[in-house]
């Protein structure tokens, strides 16, 4: 299979993946649809019954996130940046993927397989339906994946069969990851989170954009916002009143439950909070918040937030503001194809296997 395969059989891919990406179903008479239009609309509506945190809404935004990766013309632009293969190489690349939020391996996946390689994937227990659905379309799509693509259920532990690994999960994870892995090439990925830069100048549209790069995955993620920057005197009670219309992340059973644990911990302790009956504003220095909970922290001058983020970066996946050098306001889940996790280049990793 040459790289132009592959890029088609993904490009196909998505347009199938389209038809989830919305709310409102929607059917293109894919010729996919007939085997697994039916199927994947009820494993996306029942995700929640294995992972409660995986409500339809959320794994259909996920989706819809991927199918901005699987255009021809994003594709075509974003490995002209690389020396990939245009033969299947025959290494075998293992991934262990993280579960906080739908499909969050799927760009490693796509990586791995657009590059030429075997995937051994390792999911995660909190998501081991939906990529392996993925791979059964891509399967069907180009018959030559079924033989480039393994899931193991069993734990790898350097004794597998393979000849390098992307490994994401936590700083304890990591730890053992680099016990057992160091050997091989490898990419070992740590928790990180993401942060806002607020001037006081943001128009009401961006702060409710905002609010989107916080409640999103109800903060699970690692390009979620867990914390801002405000200027002194900010009147940060206006953010409450601003984001009412992610309200109804309180009706998830989970999520209300961690709001009332917090605020709990926050009236026994008699800890200063503003509370909306949804989320939680505490001012902290830390950067990773809880769930349900935002950190704030005011600055005096916004060079030194800058220089303290940048002393930071280690433990930030992305900064959303109105700077050049930020993400638009809610956009921080919206990567595109050269935003890799931890800033490492997955990409120029794979492409210098041999």
């Amino acid at each position: 299979m040459n790289t132009l395969q592959r890029i088609e059989a993904f490009v196909s891919l998505g347009q199938f993946l389209k038809q989830f990406s919305t709310d409102e179903l929607g059917n293109t008479n894919h010729p996919l649809n007939e085997q697994f239009y039916s199927e994947f609309a009820d494993l996306i509506e029942h995700s929640y019954v294995e992972n409660a945190w995986f409500t339809p809404s959320h794994v259909r935004a996920s989706i819809a996130g991927i199918c901005t990766f699987l255009d021809k013309e994003k594709l075509n632009k974003w490995l002209a940046n690389y020396a990939i293969s245009d033969e299947n190489t025959g290494i075998r690349v293992a991934v262990i993927m993280a579960g906080n939020i739908p499909m969050v391996g799927f760009h490693d996946m796509l990586s791995v397989l657009i590059s030429g390689h075997h995937f051994i994937g390792k999911l995660s227990s909190k998501d081991n339906r939906l990529l392996d659905f993925i791979a059964r379309l891509l399967g069907e799509i180009q018959p030559e994946f079924n033989s480039l693509i393994t899931f193991k259920n069993e734990r790898l532990d350097g004794k597998q069969d393979f000849d390098a690994i992307i490994a994401t999960g936590s700083n304890n994870s990591a730890r053992y990851f680099e016990a057992y892995f160091g050997k091989y090439p490898n990419i070992i990925r740590r928790n990180r989170n993401s942060v806002a830069l607020l001037t006081g100048k943001e128009t009401e549209e961006e702060l409710h954009n905002l609010g989107q790069d916080v409640f999103l995955y109800f903060g699970l993620g690692c390009r979620n916002v867990s914390k801002l920057y405000v200027p002194e005197n900010y009147d940060i009670t206006k953010l409450l009143d601003t984001w009412q219309d992610y309200a109804p992340a309180v009706d998830h059973n989970k999520y209300t439950n961690n709001h009332d644990y917090q605020r709990s911990l926050y009236l026994m302790n008699a800890v200063k909070h503003y509370d909306n009956g949804f989320l939680l504003l505490k001012e902290d220095i830390a950067i990773a918040s809880p769930i349900a909970v935002l950190f704030y922290e005011h600055y005096k001058d916004i060079e030194q937030v800058k220089i303290k983020l940048t002393e930071n970066k280690e433990n930030i996946q992305c900064i959303v503001g109105q700077m050049d050098d930020t993400i638009p306001f809610g956009k921080a889940q919206q990567p595109g194809l050269n935003d890799y996790a931890d800033n490492v280049d997955t990409m120029a990793f794979l492409s210098q296997l041999n």
